[in-house]
């Protein structure tokens, strides 16, 4: 008993450290409740790839079993946030289920790929991103339509830059020497910090309402319902206006890699 009230004091760090000089299974339970809240939010974020064929409470379940396998293969030496960790795989184990189900329509593919093309070829033409009237317009289609397409890639373009990203980071080794120094791994470290830095230069470039938008549902944490609150418009819209920007993120950082 004096254990667990210590424990509910020490920093999740601490624990974590503790933890892996001891695999106290009491300790570990603790340290599973302290990062369920990840799990969960993870899941719900990304309920709209999978709820085709699975629901959010067995992508709940299968979340904790990886975060409880996560407790124990992490490594406190490797400088690396758990969160950040922990997070990375839960969302890979979604993005791996969604490629196994092949859960995109082979119709929205089209459209997505349709879209990204005109947009390739209207910025090379303008210098600029398009506006939507001009890529409607170059598809021939309505304002209206167009919006009610490009909502129906949402999902296929979070997903697909997700799946972009986890690949690249895919590429460099994870097994290395344990490394107290970020900068003693020095061409996997400027190799990333340049990667984020051409993130960082295509944010800048979005909207300003996408710009927003983002920011109220990747560093607030904020649900569709509630950004629309905060912006005035309607759930549709913001869901819109995030399916652009990520499109917009996605083909600026394809080109990048492929470069």
């Amino acid at each position: 008993m004096e254990r667990k009230k210590e424990w509910e004091t020490m920093p999740n760090e601490v624990l974590l450290a503790e933890y892996h000089k001891t695999y106290d299974k009491e300790l570990k339970k603790v340290i599973v409740l302290r990062y369920v809240y990840l799990v969960k939010n993870i899941a719900l974020k990304l309920r709209g790839v999978y709820l085709s064929f699975a629901q959010v409470d067995d992508m709940i379940n299968e979340g904790v079993i990886l975060l409880m396998n996560a407790i124990d293969k992490f490594d406190p030496e490797q400088n690396v946030k758990f969160e950040t960790f922990v997070s990375k795989r839960l969302r890979g184990m979604i993005i791996d289920l969604a490629r196994r189900q092949d859960w995109m329509p082979r119709s929205v593919r089209k459209r997505m790929r349709e879209i990204d093309e005109v947009s390739s070829i209207l910025f090379s033409e303008l210098g600029r991103q398009p506006t939507d009237k001009e890529i409607a317009d170059r598809i021939g289609l309505t304002e209206t339509k167009y919006q009610e397409e490009l909502a129906k890639t949402a999902l296929c373009n979070v997903l697909s830059l997700d799946m972009l990203l986890e690949e690249r980071d895919g590429e460099v080794p994870t097994k290395r020497p344990p490394q107290t120094d970020p900068e003693a791994q020095p061409e996997e470290h400027f190799e990333k910090k340049e990667m984020y830095e051409v993130l960082n230069s295509a944010v800048s470039e979005l909207r300003e309402n996408e710009q927003l938008v983002l920011s109220l549902y990747y560093q607030k944490s904020l649900q569709m319902k509630e950004i629309a609150q905060v912006m005035g418009v309607s759930e549709p819209r913001v869901s819109q206006i995030h399916s652009n920007a990520i499109r917009k993120l996605r083909i600026c950082m394809e080109k990048y890699l492929c470069d």
